[in-house]
């Protein structure tokens, strides 16, 4: 099979599954990954041969996305802030709105309030794949970060990720829901905890369903905001006196969020939009 006729293929194996969009970008991605060829070689190219073996690899893949597994678990990898990382069926793939928190993160540490640190201490809870904490590190070039996870698999993959991008890390396995103490004082909690409601689960694409861990993103109906509460609650006793603490949140709870974080004594609060123009993040903080 030759380039031209693999685009073909891979369209009327994956249209009514995917946008045609998407079907483009996978083509883009697999002919780069598996074939060494750039999105140029398409009009270059067109009747690059495709050996039998790599031919064999492709199609098995397509197989696979036909079942809507995602992409990123099929290739065991993705990109996160610019920065390669390593993901499996035990982590999350990183999300954009994610790569939003740590862009306001590191503006938010540009800022002379805490500038005066000579040295930044960091804490990711619920780290998964460490897409937030190695994020960090790498621009925030004075800090010491460390991350939590309940997940041991979680966080072997994220150790992985450490070392790929040339970050120290200091891990730790802990549940942060019977955890009543946190490894030392920070200058920054930063989470992007499980927040997704039962009753949502009809809005979520079948590829995360059946793929992505249900750990790090269901709670219960009746108690939305329990990870919230207790991160907060940890960090009014574990953030240092011009400490931040910073949320991912849902859309749908960004005033519950807020009034929750009010009742605990957080000054300061106040929320963003993601590119969406949904409300997807909060910070706050507990003195003025």
């Amino acid at each position: 099979m030759i380039l031209k006729e693999f685009r073909a293929y891979i369209h009327e194996n994956l249209s009514g599954i995917y946008p045609k969009t998407e079907i483009d970008s996978f083509f883009y991605i697999l002919i780069e990954e598996k074939l060494n060829l750039q999105r140029i070689d398409t009009f270059l190219k067109p009747d690059f041969l495709i050996i039998d073996d790599s031919l064999s690899e492709l199609k098995n893949i397509i197989k696979r996305l036909e079942n809507e597994e995602p992409i990123q678990y099929i290739l065991k990898k993705t990109s996160f802030y610019g920065l390669p990382f390593i993901v499996d069926e035990n982590t999350l793939i990183p999300r954009p709105e994610t790569e939003e928190l740590v862009a306001w993160v590191v503006e938010e540490v540009a800022k002379e309030t805490l500038q005066k640190n000579q040295k930044l201490s960091i804490l990711d809870i619920g780290t998964g794949t460490g897409c937030i904490p190695v994020s960090l590190a790498k621009n925030i070039p004075k800090s010491n970060v460390s991350a939590i996870d309940i997940s041991k698999k979680a966080l072997e993959i994220a150790k992985k990720n450490a070392l790929l991008n040339d970050t120290e890390i200091d891990f730790f396995e802990i549940d942060i829901l019977t955890s009543q103490s946190l490894p030392q004082q920070f200058d920054i909690i930063v989470s992007n905890p499980p927040y997704v409601r039962e009753l949502e689960k009809k809005e979520i694409k079948k590829n995360v369903l059946q793929n992505e861990p249900h750990l790090a993103l269901f709670v219960a109906n009746d108690n939305p905001l329990v990870f919230y509460k207790k991160i907060a609650n940890l960090a009014k006793k574990f953030l240092t006196k011009k400490g931040i603490l910073f949320f991912e949140i849902n859309q749908y709870l960004e005033k519950e969020t807020k009034k929750m974080l009010e009742k605990k004594g957080f000054k300061n609060i106040e929320l963003r939009k993601d590119l969406f123009g949904n409300y997807r993040m909060i910070k706050c903080q507990l003195s003025e």
